[in-house]
This record gives C-alpha cells, sequence and structure tokens, in this order.
C-alpha cells in the first residue's frame, strides 16, 4: 500500500470554456514529461460548452489512450476533481487547471521533485519568489497574503500557498482521504487534511497568470468561504479526516517512512 516509487502520473484537467487553453496545456505537459504521463483525466459537466466538447474530441481522436472524459455526478469543481480522484490509474495525480492559469510547464518540475519524494505532497507556490502574480488584483494580492499567513500559523506549516490548487500527490493518500468541499474551498481542503495527517508536503516556486478565455468560476466574495474550511478542518478529530476503513496510523507511517 506503500508509494514507494514514482511510476506514473494521472493528470486532471476539470473543463468548463477552455478550447486553446486546454489543448495547450496537453501538448506542453506531453513534450516535457510525456513517458511519465498515464492519463488525462477530463471533468466536464452540463454547463460544459459544445466548443469544448470539440475540442475535448479532438484531443482524443490525437491521443486515444489518454484522454479519459468523466462526466461528473457532484456538483462544481471540487465535485469534479474529487470523481477524478477516484478514477486515477496513475501511481500518482496532477491535480491543476486547464485555463492556462496553472502553468503546465512546471508539471515536468512536480514529476522530477515526485521520483525523489514519492510519498509527499509536491505543491507549487506563487509566493516563493517576487514578481509570479500577472494580473491579481492589489486587493486579492493582499488579502491572499494575509489568509496565507493566518492560516500557514494556525496550522504550524512553513506553507506559503495553501490555496492555489496546483499540486502533485500519491494516488493512494487521496483516495484515502474523507473529502467534504465541493466548491473553490475544495482547493484549501487538499492541502490541509494532508498537513493536519503529518504528511510531508515541499512547495516549489510557481507563476500565475491570468486565463486568457472564458471567464473566472470563483468570484471575490467567495473567497471567504475558505475560513469555515480552514477552522473546521483544523480542530477536526484526526481520525475523522479519513474514509472509515483506512487505518491512520499505517498510511501515515508508509507515506512518511519510505
Amino acid at each position: 500500500m506503500a508509494t514507494n516509487v514514482f511510476q506514473s502520473a494521472s493528470i486532471v484537467l476539470p473543463v468548463m470554456d477552455e478550447t486553446i487553453s486546454l489543448t495547450k496545456t496537453v501538448e506542453t505537459i506531453l513534450r516535457d514529461a510525456k513517458a511519465d504521463v498515464r492519463e488525462f483525466i477530463i471533468p466536464v459537466c452540463e454547463r460544459t460548452l459544445p466548443a469544448s466538447i470539440s475540442t475535448i474530441e479532438e484531443l482524443k481522436q490525437r491521443y486515444p489512450e489518454l484522454i479519459v472524459v468523466h462526466y461528473q455526478t457532484l456538483p462544481f469543481a471540487g465535485g469534479a476533481i474529487r470523481e477524478a480522484f477516484d478514477l486515477a490509474c496513475g501511481s500518482h495525480v496532477v491535480m491543476m487547471a486547464s485555463d492556462l492559469e496553472t502553468e503546465p510547464n512546471d508539471v515536468k518540475r512536480l514529476i522530477a521533485e515526485s521520483k525523489q519524494y514519492p510519498n509527499a505532497v509536491i505543491a507549487t507556490s506563487r509566493w516563493l519568489r517576487p514578481g509570479s502574480f500577472k494580473g491579481y488584483s492589489q486587493t486579492k494580492l493582499i488579502a491572499n497574503w494575509i489568509f496565507q499567513r493566518l492560516f500557514s500559523y494556525l496550522y504550524g506549516t512553513k506553507l506559503t500557498d495553501m490555496t492555489f490548487g496546483y499540486r502533485l500527490y500519491p494516488t493512494e493518500l487521496l483516495q484515502a482521504i474523507q473529502w467534504e468541499e465541493v466548491r473553490h474551498p475544495f482547493f484549501f481542503e487538499t492541502v490541509i487534511k494532508p498537513v493536519r495527517l503529518g504528511i510531508k508536503v515541499i512547495e516549489i516556486p510557481t507563476t500565475w497568470g491570468a486565463r486568457i478565455e472564458g471567464q473566472s468560476h470563483n468570484s471575490f466574495f467567495r473567497n471567504f468561504e475558505y475560513f469555515p474550511t480552514g477552522f473546521r478542518v483544523r480542530f477536526a478529530p484526526i481520525d475523522s479526516i479519513l474514509k472509515a476503513n483506512i487505518d491512520r496510523k499505517t498510511l501515515v507511517g508508509q507515506q512518511n517512512n519510505k
């Protein structure tokens, strides 16, 4: 059950209104790391635009052995990714976006780090290098900085970017955790629950740039929904973080002692 070695990555790419961005994301990853990619899991829903569905079909024709399309049943972005976690066949999962707000050039770096530390969560951070935010409003930047400092202190961690949903995980860890969120606080939940379990999280620097097509599906005021999630997980019994049939000591021991 232990994740002793990196074998392959399942790349999760939820799609709503992305076309050019989705194609560029897939092509960049395959250019840099094709040998390490097991599959691209692409969750879609009834709101996914016809143009995006057409783009997915084109990719599926080009890469039939790599493209897995999943019609989500749980709502919202978090729900889509939660279902993708359970479908993943790779030893590890990369959680990212299909709109180029997550830099696809960094997938090869996430994989390289995971090959050294296969039991760790490899996270990206926009705060490790100056000037990594492009097109981010000053108000959101200040609010983000304050939020990161508050919750890194509350969780006793040195992590600098706990809300950016661009990370690589051991698949068995993702499939052992009891996920609760379905909206954007899910991206916060996916780091604070491993932190509470005592899983090692390693950050590497990345950049953020505003999407070039479509529109954001997370309003500024929705960011306040992150606070209840952060406080609830911080003070929840640790055993409640895992699914009922998972032994915490076994899982965490295997993840951290290899």
